[in-house]
């Protein structure tokens, strides 16, 4: 019969997980899953810890729990002495009622360490219960953006161009686990990355991971996926002020118009800040000036951006931020929001029906 360790380590290996990666997977330290596979029971707080941690990673490995936790048991009776009243020919009954005793105390012992173990640790187990009872949800990226809580399972649908790609949030522990057409991807807090989709050598999406708290999966994880071009465009081609994107979606057709003219122009996005806030802001559609850039900002701090087909903004406090367009001999004031609203927004130059071009204010919700 294969042995206890001997099990859970070969089929780790079978799977290609190390012992790092499933320690973060499940969430118990390392040094303890590296004991279970060499059967060294020595460093454990007490029972129910081994107990629960050979739960927990046989479960993960998929393995039989049941027979997991028989071949532990089966292990610790062999490593128990004979008694030593059986070697006698007429051992005393003192010991034996001794012994009784001492396994009764035992038993209670190991029940109240039990309940207390399972009623302090393994909230993971029932989060991990309640997401398997939640059904995964599926979404679809309908704009350039989109923002909403995901659960361990739930997956979004990107379509680019003539294709769909499906992308699905597989963990949530340390980090956010995302599995993309490219390979899976891994995301802390407030951490962004860039994906190629599509196998061209072009990041065409950014993903965000806004909020999650870590080992716990039972709130999700807020994402924001964003489109590193407009629909319908190739991914990543160089615009030129000659020729700025076509007006593909709808909600830009009613953003605020800052300027109109018969061509398109560069402009100078000016932000004088009146109070402590994060800024950040992205030059789109030019080859030479891609990447995101963030600062912290207090009052008096001045920024001034030059554009020639567009820019995205994003601010934690938007009265904080004061902003106007200067362009073609004109300098326009942009208003974003209220006192301590979050708001995103581009600023770029869009055709209309009539071939003529605006630049637009729009919030990207």
């Amino acid at each position: 019969m294969e042995s206890l360790g001997n099990k859970l380590k070969t089929t780790r290996e079978s799977k290609g997980y190390t012992i790092d990666y499933v320690s973060q997977e499940i969430n118990i330290s390392g040094r303890y899953l590296e004991s279970l596979e060499r059967e060294d029971f020595s460093g454990f707080p007490g029972e129910p810890y081994i107990l629960g941690f050979l739960r927990n990673y046989s479960a993960y490995l998929e393995l039989d729990v049941n027979e997991v936790l028989s071949l532990y048991r089966s292990l610790r009776i062999q490593e128990q002495p004979v008694p030593v009243e059986q070697l006698l020919k007429n051992p005393s009954p003192l010991p034996k009622i001794l012994a009784g005793l001492a396994a009764v105390l035992a038993i209670l012992g190991i029940a109240a360490g039990g309940v207390w173990f399972f009623s302090h640790i393994p909230q993971r187990q029932d989060e991990e219960t309640a997401a398997e009872v939640r059904p995964a949800a599926e979404y679809t990226m309908n704009t350039g953006s989109l923002e909403r809580r995901f659960y361990r399972g739930d997956t979004i649908l990107v379509p680019l161009e003539a294709d769909t790609y499906k992308l699905e949030l597989s963990g949530l522990g340390d980090t956010v686990t995302i599995t993309t057409p490219r390979g899976q991807v891994r995301l802390d807090l407030s951490q962004e990355v860039t994906v190629d989709l599509n196998n061209d050598g072009i990041d065409e999406l950014r993903i965000t991971a806004a909020d999650f708290v870590k080992n716990n999966s039972a709130p999700g994880a807020l994402l924001r996926f964003e489109l590193e071009t407009l629909p319908g465009q190739t991914a990543g081609a160089g615009v030129s002020a000659e020729a700025p994107p076509e007006v593909l979606n709808t909600d830009l057709q009613a953003a605020a118009v800052i300027f109109t003219s018969p061509n398109p122009y560069p402009f100078t996005l000016q932000s004088r800040f009146q109070g402590y806030c994060l800024f950040r802001w992205e030059v789109l559609f030019e080859r030479d000036r891609q990447g995101r850039n963030e600062e912290y900002f207090q009052r008096s701090g001045e920024l001034d951006v030059q554009a020639q087909n567009g820019v995205r903004i994003g601010v934690s406090n938007a009265q904080a931020a004061k902003l106007q367009v200067i362009g073609g001999g004109k300098t326009v004031p942009v208003e974003l929001g209220g006192a301590g609203e979050v708001v995103v927004a581009d600023i770029r130059w869009v055709r209309d029906e009539d071939n003529r071009y605006r630049l637009v204010l729009a919030r990207l919700e």
